[in-house]
Parts: structure tokens; C-alpha cells; sequence
């Protein structure tokens, strides 16, 4: 690790810390604070809940699993701790006292290095103005002495609280109970604290982003800060309440919490699994803040779920809730209202239509409260990172269950957003009954001998996808799999990035598939058949059901084909079964059975199995272990000649490698060619049809 004011390096390389001594008491302690800024957790000690919710708070999760938690203090988590009032010297005391050896000279630096101007100064929004905030009267007066910070200053007419430097001086907002409790010694409670006061002056509106720019310069990074319910211009959004059967869950209000800690909403990202509840989060976030929200999702069929959430859980008249999207585009409230749209409906800067520019010009020229960003992992990206400067809002929230891209954008949500203010374990939350008991299985699939053939001497890398991916062994399997889990009534997603081997999949399979160019109504009435109807057990679906789309019923994933090595989309593929089952225990003990199993299907001795290892990573260290399965190709094969399977034979086997072979020069041609099915399935095939 390395101090964000250009200390020395500390090098880690081998990392030996034997060394360490213990203290006499360290059997009751629950951490290990290394040199290195590495910090490895007992996951079965008796305090481990109380040192969870601290580490979680200043360090990065690197591995959860079952027993040793694993967290790094790095520069950005540091940031978002000071951000939710958690002081340079409450950490280093904290650490010591969970610590079973005593605490580094390193780590204290490295934690006053990174901290010593990180949360000085915020940036608040009160009463309709801006205001440069902080506890510290010499921070305010370095800022100023910055000519562009000094020329938005704006004196104010008060003679009352005002200090001797004309800032104006308030009591400091108390942050909530459970946010300082873990950094408590038993009985600390109970002293009485003497308030601490702040002091601010007023910056003009029009300069605040020069403000803003110029204080990151000097070290002093504004956290941003929303006093919403001082805010008596932007009018409130009327009836906006959950109802009285809405219940949220414990870690939900841990989540708000942090946001919502000193009675005003600070901008930053909230990480849930899959399945967690993360759309209730957000509503309510947006329900609490009252104001004007715009809604980011990453679909249209998102877009529909969010504006159905948002009916579920809170009163709101539906004048009051509009859909800006493609195919629709409500008319938005003249006061104030919640706005659910796309990131591309945003982010587009290509001419737009009459009706869909008078929409964007009411969202631009108007002031909102809450930014909700779902899936915010996809902001970095430079098309939607245009989102932040269009739309006006006092607070931003980003929801995400994978705080993972494959490029080095991610830190970027620091300043576009904010820190990361709360990131909930995935494996307690699966011991407590909140999500689904997963077995992972990655099942190896053995090349057919004319397929590796053909797989070793091919030197276009699309070709050879095709090969590996068209595996008749996968066929096999994916048939065995389906029938398997059918029988037992599962309800089973089948996985395929790959458009063609979908539409093989789903022909061999004799089920409907949804993927890019499947029309809006027909997806509805697929996945509400699908939710509904035991009718209908398995639908094949490409990479657009990665995200945002809400299948509870669903407790098996066969994956066939995937996005090379993205662990993302591995982590969000497994999130479309976390949601807890109806028979889901909530006594602590779900760990101990299985109730949804996710298949990762393989081509052995492939570049597919280099992939595959990559994708885990992220769920790895989530806490989750992957069963390697090897034999199960050998029972589906089997099977298929018993049972006279789509593809059987080694006859069959060829005519398949002749499909994928035919235009080897021309792929496009290949997508799109015909699939050619033995003449003993062709006759007994029936396509599902839905009304829609």
C-alpha cells in the first residue's frame, strides 16, 4: 500500500509477519492487522459481527470465504470512511483494539497519511444554497486563500453566529447511534459529549463544479452533503410514503444508514447481491430524501420493474410516476415526481425526436433530489459518464451487487459518485436465509475428436468459440441437465452469449429464447409465462438477462456460453437464482443444504477453461467454492442413446461440426446459417408458442 501524500511505499513481496507479537490476550480479539495494510478476520470469533461492520466500513473486502475474511486499507477506502464521520484517530484506536497483535507504525502513517485532509470539508446544500462546510476553521481559510475558491465566496448579511473570520457557525450535525456504537468501548455510551461546532461560508451556484475542481487540487476533496429537509424550493413529492406492510431488512437500514447517518443524504454506492433487495433500498432512499428523483436503469424491461417497485412499496399517485423510455414517454409532473429511464435515453448526444427533446429539456432545466443509479458499475464508461453532468441533482446514489470492471475504471464512482458506504457479506447473508443456498458446479466437457481436430487447427479465434461452445458434449449435457432438473420441478435458465448456439439450444430443447431481437411483448409474455405457469420450466436466454431482469421462481443456471472472462457478468448470471426460495430456512442453518444449483458448462483442454477460471474469481471471493464435475458428460452420453436425445450419434456429432464448418471463411455467414437437426428430431419438433 501506498499513502495518498507520496509516502514510502510499504512492500508486501513475500510477506513474512511471524514476526508479530501477540498480546497477552489475544485469544479475544478477532483480527490480524498486518504491516501491509492487509487485515485477515476471524469469521467464527464471537465479536466478528461488531468487527465486520467497522472493517467493512474502512477497508476494502479482498476474500470472504467461510472462516478467514481478508480486507485492505487502501487511499479510497480510507475516503469513504471519513465520509461517514469516522475519525483519523477512531480508526487507529479501533484497529488496536481489535487487534491480536499490536498495532503496525505502519499502518497508523498509512491511515493518518490518507486521512489528514480527506473529510475536512463538505460541500452542503442548504436551504437552496451552497455552503463550504467544516469543523475546522484553518481548512476554510487555506481553501479561501485558493483565488477561484475566494472569487465564489459570497458575504452574507448576518451579524448573528458569525465568528471572527465572517464564517457562519452552526452545532454539528450528530451522526446516528449505530454508526458510532462500533467505535465504542463498552459504557462509552453514557458520557456525556460536548457538541461540536462547524463553521461555513457560501459559495455562488454557478461556480460550485469550479469549486469542487479546485479543492481536489489542494488535498481537500468536498464530500458532498444534501440538507434535504431544510430545502424549502424544491417542493416535495406529495403522498410519497411505504406502505405499512413494507418491511426492510437489517442490513437494508445498516445500508441507509451510512447515507442517511447525520439526518442529511450523502452522495455514494451502496453494494447488495443479487437477490438482496437492492430496488427496495433505493426506493427507499428516494422516499426518505421526498424530493424529485430521476431513476437509472440499464433496460427498458428494468425501467418497467423499477416503476413497478416503486408502486409496490410507497403510496406515490401515478401522476406522479413517469417512464421515459424508446416506447414510452409519459408526461412528467410540472412540480415534483419520480422520472425512471435508461442510461442510453440520457446519455444519447445524437438528434433526438420533438417529443423525446421536450422531455430532455425538462429533465436538464430542472433541479432533483435523488439520482438513483442502478448497475452502477456501468458508469465509468465514457458514453454514460455524460449522465453525471445532465442531470442536476443534489445527491447520487449508485446500487450495484459487483463493484467490478474488467478495466481500471472502477475507482473513477469515487469522484463521479462518491465512496462506497456500504458493502453487505454475501455468505451471511445467505446463512441468515436472505438469499438462496448455491452449490456451484463447473462441469468439464471433453472435445469430440473431430471438434478438438478442428479446434487445434483453426487460427481465427471467433472459430474457434464456435468450436468450443458448439461442443456436442455441452449438447449432451445441457439436455441431461434440463431433463435432470425438470423432473425434480426446478425452473432452469439456459445461458448463451452466443446468439447461434442459443437458437440451437433452445430448438434442441423445444423452448422459447429471448435475446436481443426479441420483440418487447413477446419477452413480457415469455418471462410472465415462465413466472407464472408450471407449463413452462426452462427458457434459453442470451447475456440481456445478465441484468435487471426478476425471475424469483428461477433455482437453476446452465451456462453454456459466456463473455470470455468477466467476472461481473459471472457474479450478476448467479444473481438471477440468489433470491431466497419459499422453502428457504431463516434459522441460521441454510448453509447446510442446497437449494439452487448453478452449472458452468466447459470444453476441456480449451481456451474456454482459462475464461472460466477468471469468471470465479470475483465469487471466490465472495465465499463461494465451485465443484468440479468430470463424469457427468460420460452419463449424459449414455443417456442420450437410451432416451434418443436431439444428438446421439457420432453421425449426429459430424453434422453438427458440418454447420459450423461450412463458411470458415465468412463467420457472419456462419451465425446466421441455418441449424441442421438429425431427420428423426426434425419430425418430433414442436415450437412453444405464447400469445402475446
Amino acid at each position: 500500500m501506498q499513502s495518498s501524500s507520496g509516502g514510502e511505499e510499504i512492500q508486501s513481496i513475500g510477506a513474512d509477519f511471524s514476526d508479530l507479537a501477540l498480546k497477552p490476550d489475544h485469544i479475544q480479539r478477532p483480527c490480524w492487522v498486518c504491516p501491509d495494510g492487509n487485515i485477515y478476520l476471524e469469521a467464527f470469533h464471537d465479536l466478528y459481527e461488531k468487527a465486520y461492520d467497522f472493517l467493512v466500513a474502512i477497508a476494502e473486502p479482498v476474500a470472504r470465504p467461510e472462516f478467514v475474511h481478508q480486507y485492505k486499507l487502501t487511499p479510497y477506502s480510507l475516503y469513504a470512511a471519513v465520509a461517514t464521520n469516522i475519525e483519523t484517530e477512531s480508526i487507529i484506536t479501533v484497529l488496536q483494539r481489535l487487534s491480536k497483535n499490536a498495532l503496525p507504525k505502519e499502518v497508523k502513517q498509512f491511515v493518518r497519511d490518507c486521512t489528514s485532509k480527506y473529510g475536512k470539508a463538505k460541500l452542503v446544500l442548504k436551504h437552496n444554497k451552497f455552503y463550504v462546510e467544516s469543523e475546522f476553521p484553518m481548512v476554510l481559510r487555506e481553501l479561501l486563500r485558493d483565488q477561484t475558491i475566494a472569487q465564489a465566496r459570497i458575504h452574507e448579511d448576518v451579524e448573528a453566529n458569525v465568528d471572527e473570520h465572517g464564517f457562519l457557525t452552526q452545532t454539528k450535525a450528530e451522526e446516528m447511534k449505530e454508526n458510532l456504537d462500533m467505535l465504542r468501548e463498552p459504557g462509552d455510551g453514557k458520557k456525556q459529549k460536548k457538541p461540536k461546532v462547524v463553521v461555513s461560508f457560501q459559495v455562488d451556484g454557478v461556480k460550485v463544479e469550479n469549486v469542487k475542481r479546485q479543492a481536489i487540487e489542494l488535498d481537500y476533496p468536498l464530500m458532498e452533503e444534501y440538507d434535504f429537509r431544510n430545502d424549502n424550493i424544491n417542493p416535495n413529492v406529495p403522498l410519497f410514503d411505504l406502505k405499512p406492510i413494507t418491511r426492510i431488512r437489517r442490513y437494508q437500514e445498516r445500508s441507509l444508514a451510512k447515507m442517511f447517518g447525520n439526518g442529511r443524504a450523502r452522495s455514494g454506492i451502496i453494494v447488495l447481491p443479487c437477490g438482496a433487495g437492492k430496488t427496495l433500498t433505493g426506493v427507499t432512499a428516494a422516499q426518505t430524501i421526498k424530493k424529485s428523483c430521476v431513476c437509472l436503469a440499464t433496460n427498458a424491461v428494468s425501467v418497467l420493474q423499477w416503476k413497478h417497485q416503486f408502486q409496490k412499496w410507497t403510496n406515490i399517485p401515478d401522476d406522479r410516476i413517469a417512464v421515459f423510455t424508446s416506447d414510452q414517454k409519459d408526461k412528467l409532473h410540472p412540480d415534483a415526481c419520480v422520472l425512471i429511464t435508461t442510461y442510453t435515453m440520457i446519455s444519447y448526444n445524437g438528434k433526438r425526436s420533438e417529443q423525446s427533446q421536450k422531455v430532455m429539456d425538462q429533465i436538464t432545466g430542472r433541479e432533483w433530489g435523488c439520482l438513483l443509479m442502478d448497475e452502477v458499475h456501468v458508469v465509468p464508461a465514457k458514453m454514460f459518464r455524460r449522465v453525471i453532468g445532465s442531470v442536476k441533482a443534489h445527491t447520487r446514489l449508485g446500487l450495484t451487487a459487483t463493484l467490478v470492471r474488467e478495466d481500471d475504471l472502477i475507482s473513477d464512482l469515487n469522484f463521479l459518485i462518491g465512496p462506497k458506504l456500504y458493502e453487505a457479506n454475501w455468505m451471511d447473508l445467505t446463512a441468515q436465509g436472505y438469499l438462496a443456498n448455491v452449490q456451484c458446479v463447473e462441469v468439464w466437457c471433453p472435445m469430440t475428436g473431430p471438434f478438438m481436430k478442428e479446434y487445434l487447427l483453426a487460427s481465427n479465434a471467433r472459430l474457434k468459440q464456435l468450436l468450443y461452445v458448439m461442443n456436442p458434449a455441452k449438447l449432451r449435457a445441457v439436455e441431461f441437465l434440463v431433463r435432470f432438473h425438470e423432473a425434480r420441478g426446478d425452473k432452469i435458465i439456459v445461458f448463451s452469449d452466443l446468439v447461434y448456439s442459443l437458437k440451437l439450444y433452445a430448438e434442441m430443447l423445444k423452448r422459447p429464447l429471448i435475446y436481443g431481437e426479441t420483440p418487447e411483448r413477446e419477452r413480457q409474455a415469455i418471462l410472465g409465462t415462465f413466472r407464472a405457469s408450471d407449463a413452462l420450466r426452462t427458457i434459453c436466454i442470451s447475456k440481456v438477462g445478465d441484468t435487471s431482469i426478476d425471475l424469483p421462481e428461477a433455482n437453476v443456471i446452465v451456462q453454456v456460453s459466456s463473455h470470455f472472462g468477466s467476472r461481473r457478468q459471472e457474479a450478476q448470471r448467479l444473481g438471477r437464482i440468489l433470491r431466497p426460495k419459499s422453502y428457504t430456512q431463516t434459522d441460521g442453518s441454510n448453509k447446510s443444504t442446497f437449494n439452487a444449483f448453478f452449472y458452468t458448462l466447459v470444453s476441456a483442454d480449451t481456451q474456454e477453461m482459462f475464461y472460466s477460471a477468471k469468471r470465479q474469481q470475483y465469487l471466490i471471493d465472495q465465499g463461494y467454492t465451485f465443484k468440479i464435475v468430470t463424469n457427468l458428460c460420460e452419463k449424459a452420453a449414455a443417456e442420450a442413446v437410451k432416451h434418443d436425445y436431439a444428438f446421439a450419434t457420432p453421425e449426429d456429432d459430424r453434422r453438427i461440426l458440418r454447420t459450423v464448418l461450412t463458411s470458415e471463411n465468412d463467420l457472419e455467414k456462419v451465425i446466421s446459417s441455418p441449424i441442421t437437426f438429425p431427420s428423426r428430431v426434425k419430425k418430433s419438433i414442436t415450437i412453444f408458442v405464447i400469445s402475446v
